[in-house]
């Protein structure tokens, strides 16, 4: 892939990752209560999770683009475009978490509860899926081969969610006083909002 393409992956992906969400805020609740190296059961389960659906998403794509180019465009542009709406739904939110970090602090007793409450928590949201078949078209030059660049993809997705995850499950009560106040999440959420929007634009003027 080219250092082009991904110098815009890298931190449209990484600044998405890293806005309050459900995945994020269970790692912030674990990783206060239960600790950071139990947590890591949960961060397991959930890379599983995000690695089935990307791969699934990326599947779906590359069988569209092999078998049916012109659907594959139409993916590609709508794709875009629902990446320049997530940015503005960003933008708009109002900087509140998905979760408050002090709501639940269970203990699970099994390291499978909490790898399977990581599994469940990746995959049972609808936007993840959408989210990924709308993102990967735009970072796919279907005049490559596609294996690789999926691959690649695939790798740094699950690269820095495992990073953003860390950072969650680490950041302890210093980090939830950060994310509860309004104007800080309303930050990351722009942030974020802003590059998705650019990849959109960047898509429709490709």
């Amino acid at each position: 892939m080219s250092l082009s393409v991904l110098s815009v992956f890298l931190p449209t992906f990484f600044f998405v990752s890293i806005t309050p969400g459900m995945c994020m805020t269970l790692a912030l609740t674990l990783g206060m209560s239960i600790g950071i190296r139990r947590t890591l059961w949960m961060v397991a389960g959930e890379l599983v999770g995000v690695g089935l659906v990307a791969s699934l998403s990326a599947i779906g794509v590359a069988a569209i683009m092999l078998q049916y180019p012109t659907l594959f465009l139409v993916l590609k542009y709508g794709g875009g475009a629902y990446l320049i709406y997530l940015g503005i739904q960003l933008w708009l939110s109002k900087g509140k978490m998905a979760m408050n970090p002090e709501a639940e602090q269970r203990t699970y007793q099994s390291a499978g509860a909490l790898a399977s409450q990581g599994f469940v928590t990746a995959i049972a949201n609808p936007k993840g899926w959408a989210f990924f078949i709308a993102l990967l078209p735009p970072f796919i030059d279907y005049e490559q081969a596609i294996a690789s660049q999926l691959i690649v993809l695939i790798a740094i997705i699950l690269t820095l969610e495992f990073i953003c995850l860390l950072i969650y499950a680490g950041g302890g009560k210093t980090l939830s006083r950060i994310l509860v106040r309004t104007e800080n999440v309303k930050i990351i959420n722009r942030i974020a909002g802003t590059l998705m929007t650019g990849v959109g634009i960047w898509l429709a003027l490709g």
